[in-house]
């Protein structure tokens, strides 16, 4: 059963909270952060892109960064942009996106379950972004990335969270540039932070990683790695459980370079001996259904319905990115790995199908396919069965802002 608990958050002065939160640090490079703090001295990007700080000949992985975030991270503490939580405490947690809100909770998770598989994986780690996160965690003494989890929701949980938020003000309440709603409250009250404890150990036996794999594994070696006597705050990790009603996974789409070598007519012959085929013209196809894909070819529109017999129904090979590339990327267009391969590139769904449109348009891709999103029970069976969903199989917005809660590992 999951175990969590509260913790005394690093957290900004209320009226600095909208300047203090920032996208994470994994979706921005290193231009894109430094654009985005420009001008803000309490962009929590000094700590989590460190880089930005620094000549821009600076490697990103340079001991000098993860000594500028420990010293950025000083610095907001001084100045008192970032104070620390008097007692340990659960937050609640709701991001507001063209109306619609999810409410997670935001706790400590313990690594032990990361380690024994009561938190669920679903996807490899790349060692080099896992280094990164390590030393930033092990040099600055903080956790500050969170976590997004996932949990079949519970109707207790739920209850006493609803019944928190209707009766008590929130701490901060800001939209950022994106529109974004951000709105988080405190829980401070021993008892119902008991009761939060205990159902969540009764009521949740797993929980998943949607998002932050990298920041999981991470916080798992810098406790493994520690000589000596272990701090308790090295125990746990900060992490935000939403859910599962609550979440909308976006679709994460293709684009490819080439055609590897077929003329436009070729490739849909051989296209049509997996999918059937339909023409939209300059109708965009966003696929309605799990098994519909759209393709983007030559300034048209094409919808592909994958035949009987082309996929399995295994938790893997049920996935629309499953059957797309074993019957279109690699059986077509020649791309055997999607992790490797240079000639393809990845499309979050809240860019839009647009966006496939233009990168085709230009030249510089030659083809583009939209697919229907990953579900979160498919997600949850595949984490259930033991195995790894393909690369860019899921997309989970709106994205969690880094600098509104931070644990610190070293202190109790």
């Amino acid at each position: 059963m999951a175990l969590i608990q509260p913790f005394r958050a690093l957290r900004p002065q209320p009226q600095l909270a909208s300047q203090v939160a920032s996208l994470p640090y994994d979706v921005l490079n290193s231009a894109e952060a430094k654009l985005a703090a420009n001008g803000n001295p309490n962009s929590f990007l000094h700590i989590t892109k460190s880089e930005i700080d620094l000549p821009e000949a600076i490697n990103v992985y340079d001991a000098s960064v993860y000594e500028t975030a420990k010293t950025n991270l000083s610095a907001f503490i001084s100045r008192d942009v970032l104070f620390r939580e008097s007692k340990p405490c659960f937050y609640i947690y709701q991001l507001t996106m063209n109306g619609v809100s999810q409410t997670g909770l935001v706790a400590l998770s313990s690594i032990d379950d990361y380690e024994h598989n009561i938190i669920r994986k679903h996807e490899f780690t790349r060692p080099e972004k896992e280094l990164d996160r390590i030393q930033h965690i092990t040099i600055s003494g903080a956790q500050t990335g969170n976590v997004f989890l996932a949990y079949r929701n519970q109707e207790a949980i739920d209850q006493l969270i609803d019944n928190w938020k209707a009766s008590k003000n929130p701490v901060n309440d800001f939209t950022a540039p994106d529109q974004i709603q951000h709105t988080l409250w405190i829980i401070n009250d021993d008892s119902v932070i008991e009761k939060l404890v205990q159902l969540f150990a009764e009521q949740v036996p797993f929980t998943y990683i949607a998002d932050g794999h990298h920041r999981a594994a991470s916080a798992a070696k810098v406790r493994n790695n520690i000589q000596g006597a272990i701090p308790e705050g090295a125990d746990y990790f900060l992490t935000t459980l939403f859910p599962s009603n609550q979440l909308r996974i976006l679709d994460y789409n293709r684009v490819v370079k080439d055609l590897n070598g077929h003329t436009p007519e070729a490739l849909l012959a051989a296209a049509a001996e997996n999918f059937q085929i339909e023409s939209f013209g300059k109708e965009v196809v966003r696929p309605q259904a799990p098994h519909q894909f759209g393709m983007y070819l030559q300034q048209a529109w094409y919808r592909l319905t994958a035949l009987p017999g082309s996929f399995t129904n295994d938790p893997i090979g049920v996935l629309d990115v499953t059957i797309l590339q074993n019957n279109m990327l690699a059986k077509c267009l020649g791309i055997q790995d999607q992790r490797t391969d240079k000639r393809i590139d990845f499309v979050g769904g809240i860019r839009g199908l647009g966006e496939l449109e233009k990168r085709v348009n230009s030249g510089e891709m030659a083809i583009a396919f939209s697919l229907f999103p990953v579900s979160i029970e498919q997600l949850f069976a595949i984490a259930d069965s033991g195995e790894v969903m393909p690369p860019k199989s899921t997309w989970f917005e709106p994205k969690l802002r880094d600098g509104l809660l931070t644990h610190l590992i070293y202190e109790s």
